[in-house]
């Protein structure tokens, strides 16, 4: 199954891919949000370009009978190492969230993995949804105020102290591989990389992904951008972002996994 060319398409698919993803191999990619970006955040990063609806309040975007029509027109599966919700936004705003993990599960057979960006991590009842996903990866871009509101733009009502607090719950409670995820931009500080590194140990994670923005990021919403299939010579307007070297994020990693122990890994840029 192809992904979606154009949001002006008759048919929305939720399912879209596969991405080739160089945390979790060849994933197929679940989009519980739908036709219009929707998302607590506008990250000044994000591959979908500006939110067309920020909020933080979950209702049913795409009912889950449909997501099982999509899944059940995929016809190679031996292609598919794991099955990713993520998409069009943040995928805990989802009120079917587990609903839809329950019947991914079913139907693919493949380890599921949740991609957020933790804004939600203090409601329990989306604390109870990701109990169903194998893995499930926080965004933890910021460790100040200031930083969250520079880099990740939310809504007034996503505090970082809610945002760390919820993790903190979420690590206590779940009982799969939870990863912290962090958009590295620029060179850190010593001071930021020291308080990531408390934060690091307070939430204790299974693993760190510290990644950088290497896909272009379109200015006008197109549903391509859900996965791999924007790129410099793609035919939409885009803003190529720049990225850190590789040696400044090796460079990180090690001084992370020295302070913490803890396993950290970085896509291999050229």
């Amino acid at each position: 199954m192809n992904a979606i060319q154009s949001p002006s398409n008759l048919r929305f698919s939720s399912v879209y891919g596969p991405v080739k993803s160089w945390r979790y191999g060849k994933s197929l990619g679940i989009d519980p949000i739908g036709i219009v970006s929707t998302c607590s955040f506008d990250c000044v990063y994000c591959q979908l370009g500006k939110i067309q609806n920020q909020t933080n309040q979950r209702q049913i975007f795409v009912p889950t009978k449909d997501i099982i029509c999509d899944l059940q027109e995929m016809t190679n599966w031996e292609d598919i190492d794991v099955v990713t919700l993520s998409g069009s936004g943040e995928p805990t705003l989802a009120l079917n969230l587990a609903e839809i993990l329950t019947v991914v599960r079913q139907i693919a057979k493949r380890p599921t993995i949740v991609l957020t960006n933790s804004t939600l991590l203090g409601d329990y009842t989306v604390r109870g949804a990701l109990q169903l996903a194998d893995i499930v990866a926080v965004k933890l871009d910021a460790v100040s105020p200031n930083q969250l509101k520079r880099i990740n733009q939310p809504i007034t009502a996503v505090d970082l102290l809610d945002i760390v607090t919820g993790i903190e719950q979420f690590r206590q409670e779940y009982q799969g591989h939870l990863a912290i995820q962090t958009m590295v931009l620029s060179r850190w500080k010593p001071e930021i990389l020291a308080t990531y590194i408390q934060l690091l140990e307070l939430l204790q994670p299974d693993e760190v992904q510290l990644n950088t923005p290497s896909r272009p990021r379109v200015l006008v919403r197109q549903l391509d951008a859900r996965g791999n299939n924007i790129t410099p010579s793609s035919s939409y307007v885009c803003q190529n972002l720049r990225c850190v070297s590789l040696d400044i994020l090796s460079k990180l990693a090690q001084q992370i996994h020295t302070a913490t122990q803890i396993p950290v890994r970085y896509p291999a840029l050229n």
